[in-house]
This record gives C-alpha cells, structure tokens and sequence, in this order.
C-alpha cells in the first residue's frame, strides 16, 4: 500500500532543487532582450483557456511562446522606447 512507484510523473519533484531553480532555462527566448523578468497573469474562460491551448497544440508551439509573438505583434517596441 505505501509503496512508491518507481516512475517519475510530470509533477515529480526535483532531486536536488536548488540547482533546479538556479538551473537556467531549456530554450531561451532569441526575441527576448535580456530574458523574462515578468509574469503575466490574465482572467480567461475555461473555453478561452481550451481554445488558446488547443490553437498552440496545431501550430507546434507552447502556450507562452505563442502569446509571446501575439504580444510582440501588437504591441510592438516603438523607435526610442526601451524594450
């Protein structure tokens, strides 16, 4: 009954996590200036957060790197602005 499956799930802590969370990230971003330093949180519907995932699943991109381009299209960075 107690015993622990030797299969790691998705959700599986890490060993060792502090070299985790220092660890730097898989893919940077090549559009990204000098990395993400901010998170966005947004209110969506269930349905919104099914379509926008189900759109990102067709075109073979995350979530976040697809909203990351959304957001560079429409709000672009203007000559003379600070990124």
């Amino acid at each position: 009954m107690s015993n622990q499956s030797s299969r790691q799930g998705f959700a599986s802590r890490p060993a060792d996590s502090e070299r985790w969370i220092k660890a730097p990230e898989r893919k940077p971003n090549a559009g990204a200036a000098n990395g993400f330093t901010a998170r966005l949180t947004i209110d969506v519907t269930p349905d919104q957060r099914a379509r926008i995932k189900i759109v990102a699943f067709q075109r073979g991109v995350t979530v976040a790197d697809m909203l990351r381009d959304l957001f560079a299209r429409e709000f672009p960075i203007i000559d003379g602005e600070k990124p």
